[in-house]
């Protein structure tokens, strides 16, 4: 039995999520398929532009057997975090076969090759980056110079400088490189990207991007250009949605509420682990002179803070993260794994789990919970301060979806 699993955000689910879906089912045989998924906020440090349940439906609708949530403490963390935390939660459940995930490059034995180094760090690639960290550069930025180096020492790739850059070759070395340091039996895949760019903001022929269709709504011109985007299935809850007057959230409703507590309060700001090195202060200095959140950003940036690490750091402040060890729990493999819904097909996954694995299956929140799934639910609550449609305890009140066979 083949149980494929794919790491997503689905904010909103598109054509180009369905395809990927389809491809993972065709490339590995699949018999079910594991989606786990970012909850209310994405790991850009972006509120998702509807919430969980209704994206989880969207999935569920659309080939995913069994939608789970991914811990907000591993959502809103780097490239390397976000998929240490995935990849721990899925090994754990002891059923999953496969990992399926996009890439700009589509070569799965390159993205492991190059994951193999960072796994492994060779000597003289730790030289490299020991005196490129010790110039004064931030370390992604002289982690992605040292590998360059390293490998055009010893080999040809062509377009290497575009391959390590690229964000989802980026986070796909991130999930192979989890992998190997786990000694997963998961074997991983890739699926190359196809239309437009993960962040590119006009709509595609092909496959249009999240962004493109985030930007679209926050627009509020002619909603059915999305039809053609999406498929029926999740337009159609979108359409509902918005005929019902739900609230679209979008990033720059965090800033109304984010410059009032770093103004008017005690300055935690430094509790976020990249709020470092003086950053926060950065960050509360020029909040009194910025009128957005765009702007905020823009003027706290530099050569070593960049515009997704700030953008992450107030997205965390905002939920009010501040209040956890952060480093402490992205260091833990999560021991739960929520369920935010499942097919008839995916009710056979979830004894498969409860059967061969150890790991805590949450339908309903427990009186008894530890501080990740703590995280999760002041998540939701803050969430409900951006979506007049979602209640502060809706962890506590929303049941799974289950869909069933037709």
């Amino acid at each position: 039995m083949n149980i494929s699993a794919i790491i997503s955000e689905y904010n909103p689910f598109h054509n180009g999520h369905l395809y990927h879906i389809n491809k993972t089912k065709d490339l590995c045989n699949t018999n079910y398929v594991i989606v786990l998924m970012s909850g209310n906020f994405a790991q850009r440090g972006i509120p998702c532009v509807i919430d969980k349940w209704n994206r989880a439906e969207m999935a569920l609708l659309n080939g995913a057997d069994l939608v789970l949530e991914l811990p907000s403490v591993f959502a809103l963390s780097s490239a390397e975090f976000f998929a240490k935390g995935s990849v721990s939660l899925l090994n754990s459940l002891n059923c999953v076969t496969h990992l399926s995930f996009g890439s700009e490059c589509g070569d799965i034995d390159l993205i492991q090759k190059i994951a193999m180094i960072l796994s492994h760090e060779p000597k003289e690639y730790k030289v490299i980056l020991k005196n490129l960290i010790d110039s004064g550069l931030p370390f992604a930025k002289a982690r992605f110079l040292a590998l360059k180096e390293y490998i055009e020492n010893t080999e040809n790739i062509p377009n290497l400088s575009s391959f390590l850059s690229s964000s989802n070759n980026i986070l796909a070395i991130e999930y192979c490189k989890s992998l190997i340091q786990l000694n997963s039996n998961i074997k991983p895949i890739t699926v190359q990207r196809l239309g437009g760019e993960y962040n590119e903001n006009s709509l595609n022929e092909i496959f249009s991007s999240a962004t493109s269709l985030r930007n679209l709504l926050k627009e509020n011109i002619d909603f059915d250009i999305l039809k053609d985007h999406m498929p029926t299935t999740a337009f159609h809850i979108l359409k509902n949605l918005k005929a019902t007057d739900y609230k679209f959230v979008f990033d720059e409703d965090m800033f109304s509420l984010l410059k009032y507590k770093l103004t008017c309060c005690e300055n935690n700001l430094n509790l976020i682990p990249d709020a470092s090195e003086g950053l926060d202060n950065k960050i509360i200095k020029e909040v009194i002179n910025s009128d957005s959140l765009k702007e905020l950003i823009l003027n706290s940036k530099s050569k070593r803070y960049t515009y997704t690490r700030i953008n992450r750091i107030l997205c965390q402040y905002f939920i009010g993260l501040e209040t956890f060890d952060l480093i402490d729990l992205r260091t833990t493999t999560p021991s739960y794994c929520r369920v935010l819904g499942f097919t008839e097909n995916g009710s056979k996954i979830l004894k498969l789990i409860k059967n061969n694995s150890n790991i805590d299956i949450i339908t309903k929140i427990p009186k008894t919970r530890n501080d990740m799934l703590n995280a999760d639910i002041k998540s939701t609550k803050a969430y409900s301060i951006l979506c007049k449609n979602i209640k502060p305890n809706n962890d506590f009140l929303k049941s799974p979806i289950i869909i069933k066979n037709t």
